[in-house]
């Protein structure tokens, strides 16, 4: 396993981290000994980064997490992410920062989070979405300020709205963030165009997350698969969207014969070989998924002629919406 820093937080992480989503729930049935396996085995294969979040799971992807780590939390580096209080997701440009991340809120989440981590000190803690209509008054964020002199947290940082990445860069330039988690993947390449710079330009660290496009760039589904009841895809893809998705692949997959890559093992090295990326947390739900992911690491870097032929493959599919 390759390391590398996240941003100027002077952090060494393992280039391939673990997406702890599905072992919390949502995409359909996981059971936990195949959860604490998948961890068990990432970590063997030198995995020292996990990305988790309150929402997944209501906290059981934490207690997992926690679980494994006894004994060895010391030499892992532990991202989580506090949401906003209800309301819509993503925010509304007519929502209150002060409303949906007030203090009472913030701080009450941390220290939920400290006891399914069953820590004193969260690594990195990131808001769980954010709207350009909070930037020119970013409070939240002075609240988290204060966490990290109370010794609550590390470092700080933002998960960015799906539709609206390009809204977290004012509070890089700003200061506000240590690390961000975005989406960039073969077909999602707009952060490239402004994000990504800005990141390195800052120094701020980047978490690249659904590396795969949520699965489609896995090469695994047709236009027939179906979701169980419960997983979020069975709405993510649903109508015409798999269909659509699985014929991008497709051509993906035309595009990288030869390369000695699969179309997973290619998703990852694309996302990896931009030089701003710290680290990318693909999900790991069995320990075969954990080998296949990381064994990345072990590969050389992708040729800037691959990189270049799989920038024809940036999908602007506005939410799906817009063309087909």
């Amino acid at each position: 396993m390759k390391f590398r820093k996240l941003g100027r937080t002077q952090l060494e992480v393992s280039e391939v981290g673990f997406g702890a989503w599905a072992i919390g729930g949502g995409w359909g049935p996981q059971s936990e000994a195949d959860s604490v396996a998948a961890l068990n085995r990432a970590l063997d294969l030198g995995v020292n980064f996990i990305d988790t979040a309150a929402g997944y799971g209501d906290g059981k992807s934490e207690r997992i997490i926690a679980g494994v780590l006894k004994g060895r939390r010391e030499s892992v580096v532990v991202a989580t992410k506090t949401p906003p209080a209800p309301g819509p997701w993503p925010p509304s440009p007519y929502c209150s920062a002060a409303a949906r991340y007030s203090e009472k809120h913030l701080r009450d989440n941390v220290e939920q989070r400290l006891r399914n981590l069953g820590t004193d000190r969260i690594d990195l803690l990131q808001l769980h979405t954010w709207t350009r209509a909070w930037n020119r008054n970013p409070g939240p964020f002075e609240v988290m300020r204060r966490l990290k002199e109370e010794g609550k947290v590390r470092f700080v940082g933002v998960s960015t709205p799906e539709q609206d990445q390009n809204s977290v860069i004012g509070l890089m330039r700003d200061g506000w963030v240590d690390v961000v988690q975005v989406i960039y993947n073969v077909f999602e390449q707009e952060p490239a165009a402004e994000l990504l710079p800005a990141a390195a330009e800052t120094g701020v660290g980047v978490i690249v997350r659904v590396v795969f496009d949520e699965g489609s760039l896995t090469g695994k589904w047709n236009r027939d698969t179906t979701f169980a009841e419960g997983d979020f895809r069975r709405s993510y893809f649903e109508g015409d969207r798999l269909g659509r998705a699985v014929a991008r692949a497709g051509l993906v997959a035309e595009t990288i014969k030869g390369s000695g890559y699969t179309l997973p093992q290619a998703a990852i090295g694309f996302a990896l070989a931009h030089g701003a990326v710290g680290t990318v947390i693909p999900g790991m739900r069995n320990p075969a998924q954990a080998e296949a992911n990381c064994a990345v690491s072990g590969m050389p870097a992708m040729t800037a002629d691959l990189q270049r032929r799989l920038h024809g493959h940036n999908w602007l599919r506005g939410f799906w919406y817009a063309g087909k």
